[in-house]
């Protein structure tokens, strides 16, 4: 389908721009499989069919949809274990002891008068063998009456009911779920019905018989639903969908790469809701009752309000948090509905290279992409603007109001005259000795424009070359920023001549994988303005997609340097542009403290991992604030005896107890408390655990949660 991959994801190019997957009819993806085996079975082990059909309710945000059985918002107030089953036994005890003493006679034959006066006398005396056994039967039907009276009231007062429904009924309905009948043909998922409605009926039995045969998995009926939306939403038509599903059945529609799966997979998915399972929210009191013992999970839904998680190394962030999240956005990205570009140091441990359509390795000679430091435009306002930000945006006044347009002007006056003179942008070596005002360059950039006649770019070199070497030029700044690129290490990368394969993030029209590995060893400033420059160039590539149904994100390993006041408001812009990024820290520290508030308040997920300082806890309770708890105040009060009987008892009492008698009083109010104190973020949470905030695009959000990031 148009849009539902690149025509050469593995072929990226700045310009032109990856062009979309060709039509069915003339398909570029290797053929479908043949044989069963040919199709890896599901990670957990399950049928394709089972796990189509498994219920996913509707749930609060970040609960694991996926068989999840729905929970009352408040806690019951249930009797405990112990007492429940202690009291079940006791009561059939005691109703098994009635029986025994009424059937022995101990308790006399009272029990019996009813029978005698509702009989009449006739029927107790008949003779013959029919009214023996008539009697008989009479007499047995009236003692299994009294015995199920018995038993009734037993059930009552041992609560039998309340361990049916805690011990038993769970276990029953746990059964029936791995027991699971198929559903009727109307209400079937494997059926497609959707389609049948619309009247592709053989494209439905394609389908379901390519299911039935085990040549269908997860992704292909994400990536085929993904497919028939775009049928519905009238940029395919129905003609050219129902005949690629004819034509390859499950692997229609594929994926330009012809991936119709990763090459493995770590975390837990579920591509019917786009969820991937980080843990297990804790049985804490602490979290509201209705989470409590549920699966956490994350989906595009809340990336789309972005995600920020600190903690300190080690905590978990990278293989309990970015490498899910990138793990799932590639599978998304193979069924047609995301962009990713996953950001970090080389080795982090963010995937196999396989995983991705594209692998930039800046500084590694290997690497067979390079990185447009341009982002791919051909505006030079627009250009100077994500370079400046890339090369000094952590040098501006991170207050509100502060201006950093004159980094932007500079390199827009050197930008612009010289991709009218050659056609491109320069090069870093040669945007350096631009910026350091070196003669020659200038010089042949002056004269070149003059044979051209530009007049008005000539006005910009003027205004730039007077403003060399005065106090506050920015230019000898920018200068220093761009020395740190020009480095013997990168010589070989942000080619603009043509000769190398540069990724451009304009690119994310489309469902690429992208990974990005930055050179932090030996090279970390400039690794911190590589990744300045990827988000700013996201942040303004992803706001002109023509098509926002593909949800486009960004997930940078490690942000340290990365915020900016330029990058949190981009960052606020996103959610309206189907886009989100995941961004990681070691502390907030790393922020500027100007900066934090607007941070936290710009991510609609937060998320404080164990091992965190009281520092950054202070500031993660702040933006969750306070809620009403009820405070219990307990108050033992000394009883004094006026009797000399009482203070006999008394001093008695404190002869064998060691303490005085008391009488206790308990006090309940409303309070308004925070909901995380600083001092629990830092050192209540345990190992491997995480305190986490959500918000969804639709504004529903879930109270921060103590979740198990193991479990």
């Amino acid at each position: 389908m148009n849009s539902d991959g690149t025509r050469d994801a593995r072929g990226t190019h700045a310009n032109p721009v990856p062009r979309p997957a060709g039509s069915p009819e003339t398909p570029a993806v290797p053929p479908r499989p043949t044989r069963a085996p040919g199709v890896p079975p599901l990670p957990d082990g399950t049928s394709f069919l089972a796990w189509l059909r498994t219920p996913r309710p509707d749930a609060a945000p970040g609960m694991w949809r996926f068989g999840h059985t729905p929970r009352p918002d408040e806690e019951p107030d249930e009797i405990p274990a112990r007492q429940l089953l202690g009291g079940a036994l006791i009561a059939f005890l005691a109703g098994w002891l009635l029986w025994s003493l009424l059937q022995n006679g101990y308790l006399g034959y009272w029990w019996w008068i009813p029978l005698d006066l509702i009989v009449p006398d006739s029927w107790q005396g008949s003779s013959g063998e029919g009214g023996e056994v008539g009697t008989y039967l009479l007499y047995r039907g009236y003692e299994l009456l009294v015995a199920l009276l018995i038993l009734v009231g037993v059930a009552r007062l041992g609560r039998w009911g309340d361990v049916w429904r805690r011990y038993v009924a769970p276990r029953l309905r746990s059964g029936q779920q791995d027991q699971m009948t198929a559903p009727s043909p109307q209400d079937d998922p494997v059926q497609w019905n959707q389609l049948r409605a619309a009247g592709a009926t053989e494209a439905a039995d394609r389908l379901v018989a390519e299911a039935r045969d085990g040549l269908m998995r997860d992704v292909d009926h994400a990536r085929i639903m993904r497919a028939w939306q775009g049928v519905r939403s009238g940029r395919h038509s129905m003609a050219t969908f129902t005949g690629a599903v004819l034509k390859d059945g499950a692997a229609a529609c594929l994926h330009p790469s012809g991936e119709r799966d990763l090459p493995g997979r770590l975390a837990q998915h579920d591509m019917v809701t786009g969820q991937v399972r980080l843990g297990t929210t804790a049985d804490d009191p602490r979290n509201p009752y209705a989470y409590r013992g549920t699966g956490l999970a994350l989906g595009p839904e809340l990336l789309g309000t972005s995600l920020l998680a600190v903690g300190p190394a080690g905590s978990g962030k990278t293989g309990g948090v970015v490498w899910p999240v990138a793990e799932s956005l590639c599978l998304h990205a193979l069924a047609g509905r995301a962009a990713v570009v996953v950001v970090g140091a080389a080795g982090a441990g963010l995937g196999p290279a396989d995983a991705y359509d594209v692998v930039v390795r800046i500084g590694n000679p290997e690497s067979v992409y390079d990185l447009d430091l341009y982002g791919g435009t051909t505006d030079p306002d627009e250009a100077a603007a994500v370079l400046a930000e890339a090369l000094v945006g952590d040098l501006a006044d991170p207050h509100p109001g502060a201006d950093s347009r004159r980094s932007t002007t500079v390199l827009a006056q050197l930008l612009g005259p010289f991709r009218a003179v050659h056609g491109r942008f320069p090069s870093v070596p040669q945007l350096r000795q631009l910026l350091d005002g070196a003669p020659g360059p200038l010089a042949e950039l002056r004269q070149a424009l003059q044979e051209a006649g530009q007049e008005s770019l000539l006005r910009e070199l003027d205004a730039r070359e007077r403003q060399l070497g005065h106090p506050g030029d920015v230019g000898s700044v920018l200068a220093d920023r761009v020395a740190l690129l020009d480095r013997p290490a990168f010589a070989g990368f942000f080619d603009t001549s043509g000769q190398s394969r540069p990724f451009s993030l304009r690119a994310l029209d489309h469902p690429v994988r992208v990974r990005i590995d930055l050179p932090e060893r030996g090279h970390a400033d400039a690794s911190r303005i590589l990744a300045r420059l990827v988000l700013a160039q996201f942040t303004a590539s992803v706001a002109v997609r023509e098509d926002r149904s593909l949800f486009a994100c960004l997930v940078l390993d490690d942000a340290t340097g990365v915020v900016t006041p330029e990058a949190v408001r981009g960052i606020q812009r996103l959610r309206s542009a189907n886009a989100g990024t995941v961004l990681t820290l070691r502390t907030l520290d790393d922020v500027p403290r100007p900066l934090r508030g607007p941070l936290l308040g710009a991510t609609g997920c937060r998320m404080a991992l164990s091992g965190i300082t009281p520092w950054d806890g202070q500031d993660f309770a702040e933006v969750w604030g306070k809620e009403w708890t009820e405070a219990r105040d307990v108050t033992d009060r000394q009883i004094i005896a006026d009797s000399p009987a009482g203070k006999a008892w008394h001093a008695l009492r404190r002869v064998i107890t060691g303490s005085a008698p008391t009488a206790r009083a308990v006090t309940v109010r409303q309070v308004e408390r925070e909901r995380w104190s600083a001092s629990e973020l830092a050192h209540a949470v345990p190992p491997g655990h995480a305190v986490l905030s959500l918000t969804d695009v639709r504004g529903e959000h879930a109270p921060p949660l103590l979740v198990n990031l193991r479990g």
